[in-house]
């Protein structure tokens, strides 16, 4: 599903990612880890497509990320790709279930295929009697909750999560894990969750640990 070989990225006078082969299946689920500045988030912004290595060849679900344009860029984040942001990003004019409509809606799928898979979703994350509500109505939690809805009503190939439980109390980051997992699990999407949170990357069956932009442990 995922596969880098001898990736590279270097911002000014940092080397970000220094020469990373890695290889993730497709459904897999890994946590990656590391302390600031390891090359954690260069190592997401290459996953989703938003930078480019300097060297090195990055291919996911088959598209080689290192040598695509903006076009085949765009629609690989809009079809393909999840990402679920540790601010959660709703937008506050919108119900909670317009919110996990959008990536559908920028896909171009009919309304009453966006309704019935927010819907879906939403009970699935417990969150169906809130469809109606506006994100400042939620909990940090439900936010979250409805944010992983969101990631994954267009069912996409791969998930990036970075920091998804780092403004969640233990209880909330719970719901939001299982949640996370429950759906992941169920649409057989590959996911990459990138935590500070020791539990939370020993949820995971495999655990990347990066460290002055290369991998150390996994």
């Amino acid at each position: 599903m995922v596969k880098l070989d001898r990736v590279t990225r270097r911002y000014s006078d940092v080397l970000a990612l220094d020469g990373v082969s890695l290889e993730i299946a497709r459904g897999e689920f890994v946590t990656v880890t590391g302390p600031s500045g390891c090359g954690k988030s260069t190592l997401l912004n290459l996953l989703g497509g938003l930078d480019s290595p300097d060297s090195g060849e990055l291919f996911v679900d088959g598209l080689a990320l290192h040598g695509a344009g903006e076009a085949a860029l765009t629609a690989y984040r809009r079809h393909r790709l999840g990402i679920v942001f540790q601010f959660f990003n709703l937008l506050p004019a919108l119900s909670v279930a317009e919110n996990v409509e959008l990536p559908l809606l920028f896909a171009g799928a009919p309304r009453r295929v966006m309704r019935e898979r927010a819907l879906a979703l939403l009970h699935i994350v417990g969150l169906e009697a809130r469809a109606g509500h506006r994100p400042h109505q939620l909990s940090g939690g439900e936010m979250q909750r409805a944010a992983i809805a969101r990631a994954l009503v267009h069912e996409p190939a791969l998930l990036l999560a970075d920091e998804p439980t780092g403004n969640l109390d233990t209880a909330n980051a719970d719901l939001v894990m299982t949640a996370l997992l429950k759906i992941a699990s169920q649409k057989l999407t590959t996911l990459v969750v990138v935590t500070h949170s020791e539990a939370v990357a020993e949820m995971a069956p495999r655990r990347i640990r990066l460290l002055d932009g290369k991998i150390s442990h996994g």
